[in-house]
């Protein structure tokens, strides 16, 4: 027969153990592990530049030479073997390790130099190129993985392996948040128009990892509900989802008082957020407010739901409401063939909108304390993934040097920084790694990237683990 006061005799064991030894563990754990910033409160270490981010993920691997780093001598080398001085026995991808030959295939897009500064750009960006003055350029990236999935999960998390959390969830536990009816952390997500089944994306890379789950990053969907669930269910109207909150608030209180779990409170957090974004997120999305040419100015695709033009709108909106993180993923920039065809078609989809979202800030006055930060997970080779004609060819994966853009809050316009050979394969002058850069986005806003911590497993962790700098010849 079962015990009927077996449940009973289960929480004495946990208030007899939250009191005595485990309460001892408890209180030694909170003097080592700083609290979780809440509404208006924060961590930060000096003063920032950077009120928010709006971080312009382009998925798959945007081609810098095709885009922004020019090698107009390998015109007359197309065909030729990579030399082998230039690869220096770099480790190649399974997708191009059994070729007999790397031959070299030049960019078969024009460029030129824009603004007072003489940055150069493709003909793909012509929108993005009269923005010039506003953007720093660093064409010398450099990462440590090879394929998709753990360069992009080192790019937001710090570590290849999955499992740590992104560096939305990091901003949003050290910053907290400025709006009580928003979450400090937005993901967007956007399908790309020049490889629509490229590689896809995985909620865990706006994870709040072992941090509370109230940093999560909170998923917008580009069909139906933007946040599941989020909808009252038929028959229930605010009043009855208030009522209900309330007893499960009171439950979840007591629940607390006896476990001492800091998850329930976060538990309780979201529950209320969800609440008031009942009312926020509609506002948030219905842009019948916004002016005929502010819809102009980010092209066409700003009325198609999902589309990466609807989301840089969406991005303003979302900073003029102060969310802390705003990440757009855009996906299909994995071009292994038929590049010239299918980076056409990303540029179609970024170049307008992105230019737009700059300006568009820009004129709000946002600008100066909105960090944009334009890339991907890593670069594309030199020489041609299988084979090469006049006007097509197709670049491996490459993570040696690539190119990101930033603009905004905090860093130094017009300028273009760090130098690669001339296949545009090493680094010759400035190499920026992925966790400086990292390292670099915290300090503007405001965090030293070395005392922003989270005890876990015995083990004090941060996004940038044991490395990074803080790249100042970037800074304004």
């Amino acid at each position: 027969m079962t015990n009927p006061y077996q449940w009973v005799d289960s929480l004495n064991r946990r208030v007899f153990l939250r009191t005595s030894a485990a309460g001892i563990g408890a209180a030694a754990l909170a003097s080592l592990v700083p609290p979780s910033p809440v509404l208006g409160d924060s961590l930060t270490h000096h003063l920032s530049k950077a009120k928010r981010i709006i971080y312009l993920f382009q998925s798959g691997a945007p081609s810098q030479m095709d885009l922004f780093d020019p090698k107009p001598a390998l015109a007359n080398k197309r065909g030729e073997d990579l030399p082998d001085s230039i690869r220096q026995g770099q480790r190649l991808t399974t997708m191009t390790s059994g070729q007999a030959k790397f031959p070299v295939a030049p960019s078969i897009f024009r460029f030129a130099q824009h603004g007072e500064s003489g940055m150069w750009f493709s003909e793909l960006m012509p929108h993005m190129s009269r923005m010039a003055d506003e953007f720093c350029m660093i064409r010398t990236l450099h990462t440590e993985a090879i394929n998709h999935d753990p360069a992009i999960t080192f790019s937001q998390t710090g570590s290849q392996l999955a499992g740590r959390p992104s560096i939305g969830a990091w901003a949003s536990y050290g910053l907290g948040s400025e709006n009580k009816d928003l979450p400090a952390y937005v993901v967007l997500t956007s399908f790309g128009s020049g490889r629509p089944d490229d590689q896809p994306l995985y909620d865990r890379l706006w994870s709040s990892g072992f941090l509370p789950t109230m940093h999560q990053g909170v998923k917008f969907r580009n069909q139906g509900d933007a946040v599941l669930y989020l909808s009252n269910p038929p028959g229930v109207d605010s009043t009855a989802r208030r009522s209900t909150l309330d007893r499960l608030k009171s439950l979840n209180t007591q629940h607390h008082q006896i476990l001492g779990d800091p998850e329930i409170q976060s538990r309780i957090a979201q529950y209320e957020m969800a609440f008031r974004m009942q009312s926020s997120v509609p506002e948030l999305l219905d842009v019948k407010s916004e002016p005929a040419h502010v819809l102009e100015m980010y092209g066409p695709d700003v009325n198609r739901p999902g589309s990466y033009a609807a989301n840089c709108l969406l991005a303003r909106r979302l900073a003029e409401r102060d969310v802390r993180f705003v990440q757009l993923f855009h996906m299909g920039w994995d071009h292994h063939g038929g590049l010239p065809s299918a980076i056409r078609g990303q540029c179609r989809d970024t170049d307008q909108a992105t230019a737009a979202l700059i300006v568009d800030l820009k004129q709000r006055g946002l600008l100066n304390d909105t960090l944009i930060v334009w890339g991907g997970e890593f670069g594309r080779t030199i020489y041609s993934q299988g084979g090469i004609t006049e006007d097509n060819y197709g670049r491996d994966h490459h993570p040696r040097c690539f190119t990101v853009l930033m603009a905004g809050a905090g860093v130094k316009k017009g300028l273009t920084y760090g130098v690669t050979d001339d296949y545009c394969y090493n680094i010759v002058e400035n190499p920026m790694h992925v966790h400086d850069l990292n390292a670099t986005i915290l300090h503007l806003m405001g965090v030293d990237h070395t005392r922003l911590t989270y005890r876990y497993q015995g083990r004090d962790f941060r996004l940038t683990d044991i490395h990074g700098e803080i790249m100042h010849n970037v800074l304004a």
